[in-house]
């Protein structure tokens, strides 16, 4: 794999709106190759401090290595982020500078057949980002129901041929459990009209995009994670989110214009970018994944402690 394979997405403007500060803490909630997190590092200087969060072994044994330089600076925390809150609590941190936030499946997860996170790859069907959960995308394509199944590919695919996929899920399983990547496939290039398979992307994207995010429960968590970000967000602090799914991006704006205004029950963000911001044309032909990157930022006022 090459260098330009895990490029971190817009990581000039995302760091310019964190705009770390000398000697601040700042909190990679999506440490991944440690990219990001290097140039903060960088930013903020030896008596700087980042505590980066990863669910994914294999990025934070990644990551450690990437960044073994700053030492003691770094703390590598292997967990979901929705345990912001606690993980800062052991380690006697009541306030941090920034957070920066990059959702999503990083290139590694894709490129690794063994993960079965790819629809080009034959493996075992799994999707978990943390491979100590229980929950694999075999176990819910042999056990949900037809309904619960189209429900998930509809609302997380957004795929128009859901109840059909469904459908050709359930008739398959009957026969034999369906345990890797290239039998789903299959299955969901039987499910789709051969007119709707010849234009557009691969016609397994949407169904095995939709079964990661259920696998992970990623929407709750970025939700849940950005809440208790703001809440322990500095005044002055700030907190960037980069988004690649169009229901990632809605719970961010969502978040944030909750916040956006005065009132004495929760925090008030100021939000710095009216639009998102999306990359520009020279990075999306470097690094094509970068073409659906959404980028949202804002900075905290005031602190109230509830949410």
């Amino acid at each position: 794999m090459t260098e330009v394979d895990h490029a971190p997405v817009m990581l000039k403007e995302a760091v310019e709106l964190l705009a770390p500060q000398k000697g601040g803490i700042y909190v990679d909630c999506t440490l991944g190759g440690g990219k990001h997190s290097k140039v903060i590092l960088d930013q903020i200087g030896p008596i700087g401090r980042l505590i980066g969060f990863d669910k994914d072994e294999s990025a934070l044994q990644r990551a450690k290595e990437y960044l073994a330089d700053y030492g003691e600076q770094v703390t590598f925390v292997h967990s979901d982020f929705r345990r912001m809150e606690d993980i800062l609590q052991e380690l006697q941190i009541s306030e941090v500078d920034g957070i920066l936030f990059d959702f999503g499946i990083s290139s590694y997860q894709v490129l690794d057949p063994e993960r079965g996170f790819s629809y080009r790859y034959d493996a075992a069907l799994d999707m978990r980002m943390n491979r100590k959960a229980k929950t694999t995308a075999a176990d819910l394509v042999n056990n949900l129901s037809e309904k619960q199944l189209a429900d998930i590919i509809f609302r997380y695919g957004e795929e128009r041929w859901s109840r059909r996929i469904a459908s050709f899920i359930v008739t398959q399983r009957e026969r034999a459990p369906i345990t890797t990547t290239m039998e789903l496939v299959d299955i969901i290039k039987a499910a789709i009209p051969a007119r709707a398979r010849r234009t557009g992307p691969h016609p397994a994207r949407r169904t095995f995009m939709a079964l990661r995010i259920a696998v992970n429960d990623e929407l709750a968590a970025i939700e849940e994670g950005l809440r208790v970000g703001i809440s322990l967000l500095k005044p002055g602090g700030r907190v960037v989110a980069i988004s690649f799914h169009s229901l990632e991006d809605r719970i961010v704006k969502h978040v944030f214009r909750e916040h956006g205004s005065p009132s004495p029950s929760q925090d008030v963000l100021r939000i710095l970018t009216k639009k998102p911001l999306v990359p520009l044309g020279e990075e999306i032909k470097v690094n094509p994944r970068s073409r659906s990157a959404k980028l949202r930022a804002a900075e905290k006022l005031l602190s109230s402690g509830v949410i």
